[in-house]
């Protein structure tokens, strides 16, 4: 029972959970993204005179994978906050760690302030997609319940 015979071969899976994997992925994403541009704004002095459109690119990106939780589970707020919370999580560890040789980081913002400012935007879109979905689920129950209501 417990063995497995050679003909059927098993895939083990680190994350089960995909909102688990989910938030992995755009974590690693955007600590990806977030080293690339400290790197090249750091270390790549022939693009200083794009600095503008290294920045907005940058930002895009940034926006761009921070968006992937969101838009994969917008109308599953737990799943929401799993994800988001742990791929953010991952992008404040490598902001730390990048704070520590980059001075300048901490000048603007400190790891706990990263993470938290995303945690509450995160936070916020959980709580108007719960919202939006008890609103939605007790309009279709009105509706099935109550034919003659004027919904």
């Amino acid at each position: 029972m417990g063995f497995q015979s050679a003909s059927s071969p098993r895939i083990v899976r680190p994350f089960r959970n995909v909102a688990a994997r989910t938030g992995v992925y755009s974590g690693v994403g955007l600590s990806v993204v977030f080293a690339a541009w400290i790197f090249i704004a750091n270390r790549v002095p022939a693009l200083d005179p794009f600095m503008r459109e290294r920045n907005l690119t940058a930002v895009i990106l940034l926006g761009g994978i921070a968006l992937v939780p969101v838009m994969r589970f917008l109308l599953v707020p737990a799943k929401l906050c799993i994800s988001s919370l742990l791929g953010w999580s991952i992008f404040s560890v490598i902001y730390a760690i990048f704070s520590a040789y980059f001075s300048g980081l901490r000048e603007h913002f400190g790891a706990f302030q990263v993470f938290v400012l995303g945690a509450v935007l995160y936070m916020i879109v959980a709580a108007v997609s719960w919202v939006g979905n008890l609103i939605w689920r007790t309009r279709a129950s009105r509706a099935v319940h109550d034919p003659h209501s004027a919904g």
